[in-house]
């Protein structure tokens, strides 16, 4: 993995291998483990390729009891684990490690309950984020939170990164839409968080869970709030002859009050190769293109079109095109959807980032990430949820050319720097991983990052869940600097010392 560090594999686990293969045979048998290297090739990485790992072993557990043993197990043993739910991260946040169990749970994939009184779906942590909707549409009801990959990314997943979507500006991300989870913690206890209720007493561990990344526990049910669809959803799809003026126009729509269903942007680039892809009825004569999804009464929907034209209109649009039907609605959305595959048929690689930034800030940034492109020689196409802020650039490369990939990374690395440096963050949805890893000191200071490192010293000791990942510096729990020396003696004389 060219110029990534990882933690050092541990070469007396790597001499265990063949025992400890056996030993997880044990406890989930049949075509629970996988071990030959041709058949670990389908998990070496997640949907960030440009990192690949074969994992020591696969193992997919069926049953709450197997996760917990297999986490037992590998932690009396002192064997690191990565959990893995559909491996749409694109943040590397379950590439696997030389020496881990590579956790997966995509065998987890039933629906356990559909609970209408309480407007609420108990499923598996391996059913897909749409499949949760297909369980539920047929009485009117919809999973809000909507990501691009929703046909395959798992909930187990979403709750993982704290996912978004389309509609998450007016309907939340995965935490808003969250009630309760079951979860293994890496010495085999089963603890439950939350439930169908509003709201749970004492600490906030549902949050603390919600976008952990693997790093805390690993997620063995999921109980999620389920939505009335509304009355009525239209789209607009308006042009603009400018980036400039199409994020302008998203923070004066905000600025009037209207929270729209869902407001998307794409630039030049991702609307050819969207149009290109889908044939939905894109105008190619913009450089921005905004969709705008207003939802609700039919009536308030109306006045809401009419009051987003006006606001488009003062901006300098140069089209607006409203959906007449609910299928030329799905039509204008199926474009954006398909943007990243789209956006692949136009460049042999691209690196998808992941940065939120004011929407005040959307010009600013978009003419930066302009003069970065420049400097790097690197085109770049913009997608992103627009409303929140949340944006995807994809720079385009070909790994074939030496050296192209690292230049791709160093230019995401100063588009995130951007995002931090007007008030914005590192990342919206896709979560640190390994991606953002060695970027975290440009958000937060070291007592900022050694306070994060309590919590997951709380939840795992041994540093044995995903290690490498999201923390900067790779070292354990007993480096903190907190450790007490009392006349001499060190406190749990019998912890291994770093």
């Amino acid at each position: 993995m060219s110029g990534l560090v990882m933690p050092e594999p541990d070469g007396a686990t790597l001499a265990r291998r063949a025992e400890i293969v056996a030993d997880l045979r044990a406890i989930v048998p049949g075509e629970g483990v996988v071990d030959t290297i041709n058949e670990m090739r389908a998990f070496e990485s997640d949907g960030l390729t440009a990192y690949r790992q074969l994992p020591l072993v696969v193992v997919l557990p069926e049953t709450t009891a197997q996760v917990s043993r297999v986490l037992t197990y590998c932690n009396d043993r002192n064997i690191r684990v990565v959990p893995r739910g559909s491996g749409t991260s694109l943040s590397g946040g379950a590439l696997p490690l030389e020496d881990a169990v590579l956790l997966v749970l995509s065998r987890f994939s039933r629906i356990l309950e559909v609970d209408y009184p309480n407007r609420a779906v108990v499923a598996q942590p391996g059913v897909t984020n749409l499949g949760i909707t297909h369980a539920v549409e047929s009485e009117g009801f919809y999973y809000a939170p909507d990501p691009s990959s929703q046909i395959a990314c798992s909930i187990g997943g979403n709750v993982a990164e704290n996912s978004g979507g389309v509609h998450c500006l007016k309907y939340g991300l995965t935490a808003n839409n969250l009630l309760g989870l079951e979860m293994v913690l890496m010495n085999g206890e089963v603890v439950r968080l939350g439930g169908r209720h509003l709201d749970a007493e004492g600490y906030d561990l549902l949050g603390v869970m919600t976008g952990s990344e693997g790093l805390l526990g690993v997620v063995t049910e999921v109980t999620v709030r389920i939505l009335r669809k509304p009355e009525t959803a239209r789209a607009l799809l308006i042009g603009f002859p400018t980036s400039e003026q199409g994020g302008q126009c998203v923070a004066d729509i905000i600025g009037a009050g209207v929270i729209p269903g869902g407001m998307e942007m794409m630039d030049l680039p991702a609307i050819r190769a969207a149009e290109d892809f889908v044939h939905a009825g894109y105008p190619l004569d913009c450089e921005a293109l905004l969709i705008v999804e207003l939802d609700g009464p039919a009536v308030e929907v109306d006045h809401l079109i009419g009051l987003v034209e006006k606001i488009a209109i003062g901006n300098g649009s140069t089209s607006c095109r409203i959906s007449q039907s609910e299928e030329e609605r799905l039509t204008f959305w199926a474009g954006r959807k398909a943007a990243f595959p789209a956006v692949g048929r136009i460049s042999p690689d691209y690196y998808c980032m992941d940065g939120t930034i004011p929407r005040k800030e959307l010009p600013r940034v978009l003419a930066g990430m302009r003069e970065l492109s420049e400097q790097y020689g690197l085109r770049v196409a913009n997608v992103f949820h627009a409303g929140d802020g949340n944006l995807h650039p994809l720079i385009l490369y070909d790994a074939n050319v030496p050296g192209e990939l690292d230049k791709a990374e160093a230019f995401g690395a100063d588009i995130l720097r951007l995002c931090v440096k007007v008030g914005g963050v590192l990342t919206g949805e896709h979560g640190v991983g390994v991606e953002k890893r060695d970027l975290m000191p440009e958000m937060f200071s070291q007592a900022d990052l050694d306070q994060q490192m309590r919590v997951k010293c709380a939840f795992d000791p041994g540093h044995l869940l995903n290690p490498g990942k999201v923390f900067p510096q790779l070292r354990r729990c007993a480096e903190l600097g907190r450790m007490h020396i009392h006349r001499g003696q060190m406190p749990f004389p019998d912890i291994p010392r770093f």
